[in-house]
C-alpha cells in the first residue's frame, strides 16, 4: 500500500487534461470502445482466416483419404472445386484480412489516436481511469490506483 493515502492515485497518462470536460472525456471514452469493438471484429477475422486454414487442410486430406479409398472421382470433383477456391470473389481469406487492416483499421486507429492527441494530449483510457476511480475502495488493498502501488505477492498473502 502507498505510504500516504494521497499518493493512491492514477497515473498522469490517465487523468484528464485541464481543459478537457465531461462531454468530450465522455466522447473519447465512446470512441475508445468503439475501437475496442473494432480490435474484437479484427480478431474475428484473424480466426476466420485461420480456421479458413484449418478448413483448407482439412479438406486437402479428406480429398487423399477418398483416393486412398478408391474414390478418385469424387477426389477430384472435390479437388477440383474446392481446394483452392476463393472463399469471397476473387478473395482468399488473407486478401479479406489485408484489406480490412488497409482500409478500415488503419483508418480508424489513426483517426482514434488523432482526436486524442487533439483532445486529451494523447492520453489513453482518460474516461476508464475515472471510471476505475469512481467505483474502487481508495486504501483497499487490491483496489490500489496504480500496478506500483500493488503490493508484491512475495511481501503479503491474500
Amino acid at each position: 500500500m502507498p505510504e500516504h493515502p494521497h499518493d493512491d492515485v492514477p497515473a498522469r497518462e490517465h487523468t484528464r487534461p485541464d481543459g478537457a470536460d465531461d462531454a468530450t472525456v465522455e466522447a473519447i471514452g465512446r470512441l475508445s470502445k468503439a475501437l475496442d469493438l473494432c480490435e474484437e471484429s479484427r480478431g474475428h477475422l484473424y480466426a476466420f482466416h485461420r480456421r479458413t486454414g484449418d478448413t483448407e487442410r482439412s479438406l486437402r486430406e479428406a480429398v487423399e483419404l477418398f483416393r486412398e479409398a478408391g474414390h478418385d472421382e469424387l477426389a477430384q470433383r472435390l479437388d477440383d472445386e474446392l481446394v483452392g477456391r476463393n472463399v469471397i470473389a476473387g478473395r482468399w481469406t488473407f486478401q479479406i484480412v489485408e484489406d480490412y487492416d488497409d482500409h478500415y483499421y488503419t483508418a480508424f486507429t489513426g483517426l482514434e489516436r488523432e482526436v486524442r492527441e487533439q483532445l486529451v494530449q494523447g492520453r489513453r483510457h482518460v474516461h476508464e481511469a475515472e471510471m476505475k476511480e469512481s467505483h474502487r475502495t481508495q486504501g483497499r488493498r487490491h483496489h490500489e490506483a496504480r500496478p506500483d502501488l500493488a503490493p508484491s505477492p512475495e511481501r503479503t498473502s491474500s
